[in-house]
């Protein structure tokens, strides 16, 4: 079996681990010869790359591995580019989420101002690693998990669009696995699965076992009493913020009973309760920093220490595995069905052709074939226009560097209720995101 060779582009990140357990946990079917880290912060990235060393040092000594600053050295010789950026760390994302906040109105990572502030850090790097990738191994696929998904696919499909990118987000997968586990299915692997929308703001639509049985009225079953959340330690987010946002499925089936709906709706439809309940000063950033931040750099420490990982608490998660197995289908044409980021080019029949939306796809080694979903209903496709020009707008913003077009874009995503407020809020981003940001004017 051909083995191949694998770069993590934000090797300090705290989900890296992970991906490393998973790559050596799938050798079997996904066989490596070599993983490699890239991040611009050399502290950082080497107290995990030292961990992760002795991990595989371990468990597959046959491996090469190496972690570097320098890009050449980074991005010759490799398959696959799986991208984890996280520009301006956690100190931004709390401000992404502690200014919108401040103006009433909804503080997240990839939603509403929060996101677009994130948007528009994160444009550049990735477009940076894509011409990097293409100068050294022109080959290789970059497989982007990086937030938020949905204008860092806006950008690349403007700016590199004939470029071997695929944009994922591991949301859906995580709900899928909690959908099966509660209904008494191993995992989503079990399910197949129709969804559409754009990232984190989409519906699923059908949900069948693999001999078409209709699962979604145990689902929604489910759902209807208890959300998202579920009567077990499994999954990757356990944070109370988290938490809140799972029990919010119950509500969010409320509003459409027809479908069930992505968790991170209930920033758009559930934006007043969301802001009344949140605490201001201690957000979802400030949970990440005393908790997974924490026990992550510390256990990389603890490892390091015993020169051994054979008791680490690093393991594989719908996180690592979405991109593996995504990985793996690209290189040995496995056909396996997914949800990817794409241009929407008819498969949302009534949507415009030039949305990034998300899809299922399925994936070979020539890339991925979106699957058609007809034509969605009005109160979806009404929402979803909104978010589009939301996102192309904040994407025009940075292209442009224009003030203009990212006040447009603010204000018209849902969670903001005025231009007013719109305004206040990109004024008070624009002072801590300088020197990530272009000039706007």
């Amino acid at each position: 079996m051909k083995k191949s060779s694998i770069l993590i582009a934000g090797g300090g990140s705290t989900y890296t681990a992970g991906i490393v357990v998973m790559l050596l946990e799938a050798k079997e079917t996904f066989p490596v010869r070599q993983i490699k880290f890239y991040d611009n912060d050399k502290e950082r990235q080497q107290k995990v790359a030292e961990a992760c060393e002795i991990i595989i040092r371990e468990r597959a000594p046959e491996v090469a591995f190496s972690y570097t600053t320098d890009p050449e050295e980074a991005f010759t010789d490799v398959d696959f580019v799986m991208a984890q950026l996280r520009v301006g760390k956690y100190a931004l994302r709390e401000q992404d989420e502690k200014i919108p906040f401040k103006h009433g109105v909804v503080g997240q990572e990839t939603c509403g101002p929060g996101g677009i502030a994130y948007g528009l850090r994160s444009i550049g790097p990735i477009i940076e690693l894509i011409d990097y990738m293409e100068r050294y191994s022109p080959d290789a696929w970059l497989l982007n998990y990086s937030n938020p998904a949905a204008i860092v696919a806006e950008g690349t499909r403007r700016l590199r669009p004939d470029s071997k990118v695929i944009n994922i987000c591991d949301m859906p997968i995580c709900l899928e696995d909690i959908m099966a586990r509660a209904i008494g299915l191993k995992n989503r692997k079990e399910m197949e699965v129709r969804y559409f929308g754009l990232n984190h703001f989409g519906w699923w639509t059908s949900i069948q076992d693999h001999v078409g049985n209709d699962l979604m009225p145990k689902i929604k079953a489910h759902v209807a009493k208890q959300g998202y959340t579920e009567n077990t330690p499994a999954g990757q987010h356990k944070e109370e913020s988290w938490l809140e946002a799972m029990r919010a499925g119950k509500e969010l089936l409320e509003i459409e009973p027809a479908f069930l709906s992505n968790t991170y709706l209930k920033y758009y439809l559930m934006a007043d309760e969301t802001v009344e309940h949140a605490n201001k000063s201690y957000t979802r950033a400030n949970e990440i920093i005393d908790g997974r931040e924490k026990e992550v750099f510390s256990e990389c420490e603890r490892v390091v220490q015993q020169n051994s990982a054979k008791d680490t608490t690093f393991h594989s998660n719908e996180h690592a595995s979405f991109i593996v197995d995504l990985a793996r289908a690209l290189t040995f044409n496995t056909k396996e069905r997914m949800l990817l980021i794409t241009e929407n080019n008819g498969s949302i029949e009534n949507f415009a052709s030039d949305a990034m939306v998300e899809v299922p796809c399925i994936v070979g080694k020539n890339g991925f074939e979106p699957l058609t979903m007809g034509k969605i209903p009005t109160f979806q496709k009404g929402m979803m226009e909104q978010q589009v020009a939301s996102e192309k707008l904040a994407v025009e913003g940075w292209m442009e560097g224009s003030y203009q077009k990212v006040w447009q874009s603010i204000t018209l995503n849902k969670t903001v209720p005025s231009a007013k407020v719109a305004k206040e809020i990109l004024d008070d981003l624009i002072e801590v995101n300088k020197p990530y940001w272009p000039e706007l004017k």
